[in-house]
C-alpha cells in the first residue's frame, strides 16, 4: 500500500506521507514548508508525551509510575504511524504504544547519550486529517491509561513566500526577525488559540485543547507554528513534569484547523 494519501475537495489538495502533512495547496500556492528545503528536515511532527529537551535532567521524566527516559519532544515521534481509514477528503493514522516498551532513538548516538526511550503507560494516539469547509483540520485522539501523565504539541511548518511575513495574535504583530532573535527556545505565545499568518497568502490556525502556541525557525524562508499544552522553557529540565495534564477519564481529543483567508 502506498505512503502517500491524497486529499481533494475542491480547488485544496492535502498530500500526506505516512501520517506526516508534506503539503497543502490551495490553486497552486502551497502553503507547507517543502523537505529540502533550508530549515527543517520535516514538515509536521508531534510532540508527546512531552515537550522540550531532557539532557540537563540526564534524559529522565518524572511521572507517577517512576522517571521515564525521554529525549527531546517525546518518544512518539520515534514511532510509525499505521494508516487506518482513509477517504477522498479524510485519512486517519494510528500509532499503539505498550508501556515499557523500548523505542530506538533517532538522535543516539550523534546528539544523545540514550539509545532507548520508554515510557510506562499504554497509549493509542491517532492523528486525522479532513478536509471540510475550506480548511483543514488535524485531529489527535489519544486513548491511554488512567492518569496517565502527559504534554503534546503540535509541530507544522509554514513555508514563507515573501521577506516581511508577520504572526498576527488578536493583540500584537510578530516579525520573523523577533521568532529568530529568540533562537532555539522558541518564543512564547500564551494563552492564545488563534494565530494568522500573514504572507503572499493568509493562513489562519485556530486550535481546540492547546491554549499557548510556540514560534521557532532559524531561516527566513519557513517558520513553525506550534500549538501546545505547555511552555517547557517555563521551568527547568528537572522540574518539566510540572507541565503535565493527566487523563481523568481514558481519552482526550485536541484539534487545530488550517484555514486561508
Amino acid at each position: 500500500m502506498s505512503k502517500i494519501s491524497i486529499l481533494k475537495v475542491g480547488n485544496h489538495q492535502v498530500t500526506i506521507e505516512a501520517g506526516e502533512l508534506v503539503g497543502y495547496q490551495v490553486s497552486g500556492h502551497e502553503f507547507m514548508h517543502q523537505k529540502g528545503n533550508p530549515g527543517w528536515r520535516s514538515v509536521d511532527t508531534e510532540m508527546f508525551p512531552i515537550i522540550g529537551p531532557t539532557n540537563e535532567a540526564d534524559f529522565k521524566i518524572n511521572t507517577p509510575k517512576g522517571f521515564a527516559t525521554q529525549d527531546q519532544h517525546g518518544l512518539l515521534r520515534e514511532m510509525k504511524y499505521s494508516l487506518k481509514e482513509s477517504s477522498a477528503n479524510k485519512a486517519v493514522f494510528v500509532k499503539t504504544y505498550k508501556a515499557n516498551t523500548t523505542v530506538l532513538n533517532s538522535k543516539y548516538p550523534a546528539k544523545s547519550t540514550e539509545e532507548k526511550l520508554s515510557w510506562p503507560y499504554n497509549f493509542e494516539f491517532v492523528k486525522s486529517f479532513e478536509l471540510k469547509d475550506n480548511a483543514l483540520t488535524v485531529t489527535f485522539s489519544i486513548t491511554g491509561d488512567k492518569g496517565m501523565p502527559f504534554m503534546l504539541g503540535y509541530h507544522p511548518a509554514f513555508m514563507l513566500h515573501t521577506t516581511n511575513a508577520v504572526i498576527s495574535t488578536e493583540n500584537k504583530d510578530i516579525s520573523i526577525d523577533e521568532v529568530m532573535a529568540v533562537g532555539s527556545r522558541a518564543l512564547y505565545v500564551p494563552n492564545t488559540n488563534v494565530i494568522t499568518l500573514n504572507d503572499e497568502k493568509k493562513l489562519q490556525i485556530s486550535t481546540v485543547g492547546f491554549n499557548h502556541f510556540m514560534l521557532w525557525t532559524e531561516v527566513p524562508n519557513m517558520v513553525c507554528i506550534e500549538p501546545i499544552t505547555f511552555y517547557p522553557y517555563a521551568v527547568e529540565q528537572k522540574d518539566l513534569s510540572e507541565g503535565f495534564l493527566a487523563f481523568k477519564n481514558n481519552s482526550t481529543a485536541f484539534k487545530v484547523s488550517l484555514k486561508p483567508m
